[in-house]
């Protein structure tokens, strides 16, 4: 269904104390440099709470006081971008905080969410984070139920950056006092570089020529497909993120039309968190991007998960020091289509948000009924994300349109 908002109100939330002089010059890092500028986004469902203009009222001013906090310790979220997206003007400027009517009942977007349409509850478009950190929008629906859209750019942070900002503002509107807060050291861990002339993220922006489709796994069906991977491997079975990337993957050749393009190099990438291969090991709570690539060109050698692992295995201390000292993820994809012999590369990407807190996000009236992701526009991307009610997973799935006109009447993906 097609979701009719309409902006009622717009204004600005401030930090509720400024930001301490020493602090104002924020400096990305390298791992930031490598970043293309668009929003890392979710939106946060919650049942009938706004049911009177009374109650909207509370609740609209719980959540931007409680913002307002939240931002003296994610001061970096308050500021602007640089032209030069080196640093980021920790200015106190604020942040949008929008208010929007939805003009239908929340039942029937949880009934059959549309990523295209969940757009819509979002303060931004996916690829307009130049100079503004965060965006919120508090949407309401006829029936009283609400969703809040959450935009940060990850320019400056990464998906558990994200929900460590986002935890703690619940935190905070909750009435919590025992707060960790964030680390932003991540430039002393990966020193800026001169990156002239690199255009991060470029080749997969396709706005307008990608579809990103929702594709939901029961526990049993995803307990059917690690059966599967685990009759050829000798090691422990496959998890279940290693199972269902091995799943799509064979599901995505078949729709890109592998066999018929012998001279492509096809390949997996999974994003791996840097911050436990780290030396010494950084916690959860660093801000920022801390992400690497794990690539796998799977052969018929071997069982395609023993694959996986191997490959994410590589990403260690010696990977970590190399990103150190100025290795970008380009020359690595490059360095590994070059060790092939095949110039034309064609990748798949997978990130998982499945065993994060994505479910935490508490504001004081109990914890979201789902939280989803949206049409990210970026192709051959997966991101995977825990179903609300068990051991599902969610694959949030975009592929440009004939690729996935293809990959969604597959009979495999279908069953």
């Amino acid at each position: 269904m097609q979701l009719k908002v309409q902006v009622i109100s717009e204004e600005i939330v401030k930090p509720s104390s400024p930001t301490a002089d020493r602090l104002r010059r924020y400096q990305l890092s390298f791992l930031d440099q490598l970043n293309a500028s668009f929003y890392n986004a979710l939106v946060y469902f919650y049942p009938k709470i706004c049911d009177t203009e009374a109650n909207k009222i509370t609740v609209s001013n719980r959540l931007k006081h409680s913002i307002s906090n939240a931002l003296t310790y994610f001061y970096p979220l308050a500021g602007r971008i640089t032209d030069d997206q080196l640093f980021v003007d920790c200015n106190d400027e604020g942040i949008p905080f929008l208010e929007v009517g939805v003009k239908c009942q929340l039942s029937d977007v949880l009934s059959n969410p549309i990523p295209k349409e969940l757009n819509k509850l979002l303060a931004f478009e996916f690829h307009g984070a130049k100079k503004v950190p965060l965006g919120i929008q508090f949407n309401v629906f006829d029936c009283g139920g609400i969703a809040i859209g959450v935009c940060i750019s990850h320019k400056i942070g990464d998906a558990l950056s994200f929900f460590s900002f986002v935890n703690m503002w619940a935190a905070i509107a909750r009435g919590e006092t025992n707060l960790i807060a964030p680390e932003f050291k991540s430039a002393s861990l990966f020193p800026p570089r001169d990156l002239w002339g690199y255009a991060p993220g470029a080749s997969l922006i396709k706005k307008g020529q990608t579809i990103t489709k929702r594709f939901v796994f029961c526990a049993t069906k995803v307990e059917e497909i690690r059966r599967k991977y685990a009759e050829n491997t000798n090691q422990t079975r496959p998890t279940r993120v290693e199972a269902l990337s091995a799943f799509i993957w064979e599901r995505f050749l078949t729709a890109f039309g592998a066999r018929s393009r012998p001279d492509t190099l096809c390949a997996m990438v999974h994003l791996v968190n840097l911050r436990a291969r780290i030396e010494p090991p950084m916690p959860g709570s660093l801000f920022g991007n801390l992400s690497g690539l794990a690539m796998t060109i799977p052969s018929m050698d071997s069982n395609i998960v023993t694959q996986i692992r191997d490959s994410i295995k590589t990403v260690n201390k010696e990977y970590v020091m190399k990103l150190k000292n100025g290795y970008t993820h380009q020359e690595y994809l490059r360095d590994m289509a070059t060790s092939y012999g095949k110039g034309e590369m064609v990748t798949l990407t997978f990130t998982s948000l499945c065993r994060f807190p994505m479910y935490e996000a508490d504001f004081g009236w109990g914890k979201p009924i789902w939280a989803g992701s949206a049409d990210r526009q970026i192709k051959n991307v997966t991101t995977f994300t825990d179903a609300i009610n068990g051991d599902g997973i969610e694959a949030w799935v975009t592929l440009n349109e004939e690729e996935m006109a293809k990959f969604d009447c597959d009979e495999e993906l279908v069953a």
